[in-house]
C-alpha cells in the first residue's frame, strides 16, 4: 500500500494524502498541502523517501513541526506517527489500515480486580499550588517536571483548534508519562456522558481500540478525583502479554478529571501492561497538573471556536450579496456556505423543496463570486419540452427545424464567462443527460442543426427539489452527470424548519406588496401573526409570498388580519380569546362538523363525501388533513 497522510485535524479535517516520492507542507500554494495559516511557513516541512523509509524534515519554519508532540528536525516516520504542522495534525499510515484515523475506544464493564487504587483530590495536586511547592525538597525529578508542565503550558496555549490541541496534547503526555495506551474524553454537559474522543495505542497502532474501565471513569467523573490504580491482573488482560511462568502482567491505569472551576469537562485515561514501568504517585501528580492546564486550554480553545463560528457567520451577513431573507441559524449557516464557495469555480448543486428559494441562493452565489459583473442565465429545464429545451440551451442555426427562420444563439452562449443556473435539473430527460454531460466534460456545445463547435466558459449552477442519490439508485439519472454536479452540494431549509423567519418574511412581503398597491399596511396583526406561525407552509417561502400578496390586495385595514389570510391558515389555526379568534374558531367547528356529517352519509367514503359536499375529493382531503380530522375518520370508514 502506497503510504498516506490521513488529516485528524483543522481545515483539512477527513482529507487524505498519498505520500509519493515527495510530499511538501506549508501556506504556498505550490505545496501539496497547502496550509494557509500565521503558524504555517511558507515551505514548512517534506515527506521524502529515503532508502525505504519515509523521512519527515522541517524547512526551518517558524513555528516547528512536532510529531508525537515532540519538536523535530528531521525524523524517520513509522505507521501511526501524529504531526502537527500549526493547527493541523496529521495520521502517517504507512500499511493497510481501516478507515478510521484513530484508535477508538471500548468502555469496559465488570468488577473491579483486587488492586491498589490511590486517590488524588484537587487541593492535593502540589504543582498547582506554589506554597506546597515551596516545601517540597528541590530534586532533578521536581526540576524536570516543573520544565515539562512550563513546556506543555507554552505549546497547548496556542492551539484554537481543539481537536489538534487534544492530539498534540496526547503526543506530549506519552513524552514524560510511560504509558502504553492513552485516551482524552470530553463529556458533554448537559447529559454529562461521553461526547468525544482521542485515543492512541502505541503499541497496537490506529486500528487497535483503547479500552477504558467504566468503573474508573464513573468515580472520576462523580467524585472529581485523580486515580492511580495498580491491579496484579484480571480479566482485561486477556490478549496481553505473560510472564515467563504464564501469569498475567500487572495492569497500571492513571485517569484524571479535566476541571474547570466547578464543571468537568472530561478526563485522561493512560494504561500499561509492563510492570518496569507501572505508574508512580509523581506520574500522578504529574497527570493531575497536565489536566489542569490542560482544562483552561481546552476552555479557550473552545471559546475561540466559537467567536469564530459566529465572527464568520456575521462577517457572511455583512459582506454577503444576496436578496433573502432570515437570520435563524439554519439561514447563517447557508450564508456562511455561499461566502466560502462564490468565489470558485466549483459547481454547485442546490437541493431544497419547492418554494425554498434556490434561485435566490443560486443568484447570490453568482453576485458574491468574480463572474459578478457578467451574466446570469437561468432555465427551468422542467418547463419545456425536449426539443425547446436544447433549442433554449444551445441555440439553432436557421433553417434546422421547422420555423427557425433566423440564427439563435442559446443560453450557453448568452451566460458566456458568466453563470448558468440548471433549475429542476433532475426532470431533464435522458438524452438532455447525455448532452449536457459532454457540455460539463468538454466546455463546448453545437448549436441545433450546426456543424462548428463553440467552446464555453462560464460556471454551472444546478437545482432539484428530487432525491438525486435515489433516481441514480433506480437508473432515473446518469451517475457519471450526478457526480459532474454534485462537485459541492447545498440544501436549503423547508420553511417550518426555520419557523423565527416567518415573521420576518410576512413582513418584507407585506412591505413589499403594500408598495406595489399603494396600500398603507403597518403590520400583521397579533392574530394574524399566530395564523401564520402555526401554519405548517407546505408550499414554503412562495406560498408565504402568495398569502401576504393575498392579505395586502383583499384586506381593508392597516393591519393584516386573520381573515385576510387563506382559507388553509385559518383551518389550522388554534386562534386565542380574542372576537376575532372567536369567529374562526366557529368557522373551523362548522366545517368540522358539515365534513362529518358528509362522511356519515357517504358511509365514510370520501369521494362520495365531497360529492354531498359540493367539492372536489382532493380539496376534502386537504380540509380533512388542515383540520386534523384523520383520527375522527376511522371511526366513518366502511367495514
Amino acid at each position: 500500500m502506497q503510504p498516506k497522510l490521513a488529516s485528524l485535524s483543522g481545515p483539512l479535517r477527513k482529507a487524505e494524502f498519498a505520500v509519493g516520492p515527495t510530499l511538501t507542507i506549508g501556506s504556498d500554494l505550490s505545496n501539496t498541502i497547502c496550509l494557509v495559516s500565521p503558524n504555517v511557513s511558507a515551505h514548512h516541512c517534506v515527506l521524502s523517501q529515503q532508502a525505504g523509509r519515509c523521512v519527515l524534515t522541517d524547512l526551518e519554519s517558524h513555528s516547528g513541526t512536532f510529531v508525537n508532540g515532540l519538536p523535530v528536525k528531521r525524523r524517520e516516520l513509522n505507521s501511526g506517527d501524529h504531526i502537527a504542522v500549526g493547527e493541523s495534525v496529521f495520521l502517517y499510515q504507512a500499511e493497510s489500515a481501516p478507515n478510521s484515523r484513530s484508535s477508538s475506544v471500548e468502555i469496559e464493564t465488570g468488577a473491579d480486580q483486587e488492586s491498589s487504587v490511590r486517590q488524588l483530590r484537587p487541593e492535593d495536586v502540589v504543582y498547582l499550588h506554589p506554597q506546597s511547592l515551596a516545601a517540597l525538597p528541590q530534586s532533578e525529578r521536581l526540576s524536570r517536571n516543573l520544565s515539562t508542565l512550563l513546556r506543555i503550558s507554552t505549546a497547548i496555549g496556542s492551539f484554537h483548534d481543539v481537536d489538534s490541541l487534544q492530539w498534540q496534547l496526547l503526543g506530549m503526555i506519552f513524552d514524560v508519562i510511560p504509558a502504553e495506551r492513552g485516551a482524552i474524553l470530553l463529556v458533554d454537559q448537559e447529559s454529562g456522558e461521553i461526547a468525544s474522543h482521542v485515543a492512541w495505542d502505541r503499541l497496537a497502532g490506529p486500528d487497535k481500540p483503547v479500552s477504558v474501565s467504566e468503573n474508573i471513569l464513573r468515580r472520576v467523573l462523580e467524585e472529581h478525583i485523580s486515580l492511580l490504580d495498580n491491579a496484579p491482573g484480571g480479566p482485561s488482560s486477556a490478549g496481553h502479554p505473560t510472564t515467563g511462568n504464564g501469569s498475567k502482567h500487572g495492569h497500571s491505569i492513571l485517569c484524571v478529571p479535566l476541571q474547570s472551576g466547578e464543571r468537568t469537562l472530561g478526563l485522561l485515561y493512560l494504561d500499561s501492561w509492563d510492570p518496569a514501568t507501572n505508574f508512580s504517585e509523581d506520574d500522578l501528580q504529574l497527570l493531575s497538573a497536565i489536566a489542569g492546564l490542560a482544562a483552561v486550554a481546552i476552555e479557550n480553545a473552545r471559546q475561540f471556536e466559537l467567536l469564530g463560528i459566529e465572527n464568520q457567520q456575521l462577517r457572511a451577513e455583512v459582506s454577503l450579496e444576496h436578496d433573502m431573507v432570515g437570520r435563524s441559524t439554519r439561514m447563517r449557516e447557508v450564508y456562511q456556505f455561499i461566502e466560502r464557495v462564490a468565489p470558485s469555480e466549483a459547481t454547485v448543486l442546490i437541493y431544497g423543496e419547492s418554494g425554498t428559494g434556490k434561485e435566490l441562493a443560486a443568484r447570490a452565489i453568482h453576485k458574491n463570486s468574480p463572474r459578478r459583473s457578467k451574466p446570469f442565465v437561468a432555465l427551468n429545464c422542467a418547463a419545456l419540452t425536449e426539443t425547446l429545451l436544447e433549442s433554449e440551451l444551445f441555440g439553432h442555426e436557421k433553417g434546422s427545424f421547422t420555423g427557425a427562420f433566423t440564427q439563435k444563439k442559446g443560453l450557453l452562449e448568452v451566460a458566456e464567462d458568466g453563470s448558468v443556473f440548471l433549475d429542476e435539473v433532475g426532470e431533464l430527460s435522458p438524452v438532455m443527460q447525455a448532452k449536457l454531460l459532454r457540455v460539463l466534460q468538454e466546455r463546448e456545445f453545437v448549436r441545433v442543426g450546426g456543424t462548428r463547435t463553440i467552446g464555453l466558459n462560464a460556471r454551472f449552477l444546478a437545482a432539484t427539489n428530487r432525491d438525486l442519490p435515489k433516481a441514480v439508485r433506480e437508473g432515473q439519472f446518469r451517475t457519471d452527470l450526478y457526480h459532474r454536479l454534485n462537485v459541492i452540494s447545498l440544501t436549503l431549509p423547508p420553511l417550518r424548519e426555520r419557523a423565527e423567519d416567518i415573521a420576518a418574511l410576512a413582513e418584507y412581503f407585506a412591505a413589499r406588496y403594500a408598495k406595489k398597491c399603494k396600500r398603507i399596511v403597518k403590520g400583521i396583526s397579533e392574530e394574524g401573526r399566530q395564523c401564520l406561525l402555526q401554519y405548517d407552509w407546505p408550499g414554503n417561502v412562495r406560498e408565504l409570498e402568495n398569502a401576504m400578496e393575498r392579505a395586502v390586495v383583499v384586506g381593508t385595514s392597516e393591519w393584516i388580519l386573520p381573515e385576510d389570510l387563506p382559507d388553509a391558515l385559518l383551518d389550522t389555526s388554534s386562534g386565542t380569546e380574542s372576537g376575532s379568534a372567536k369567529y374562526h374558531d366557529a368557522v373551523r367547528n362548522l366545517k368540522r362538523n358539515l365534513i362529518l356529517n358528509a362522511l356519515d352519509q357517504s358511509n365514510g367514503s370520501i369521494t362520495e363525501a365531497a360529492k354531498v359536499l359540493g367539492v372536489h375529493a382532493n380539496y376534502l382531503h386537504r380540509l380533512i388533513s388542515n383540520l386534523e380530522l384523520r383520527p375522527a375518520l376511522k371511526k366513518h370508514t366502511k367495514a
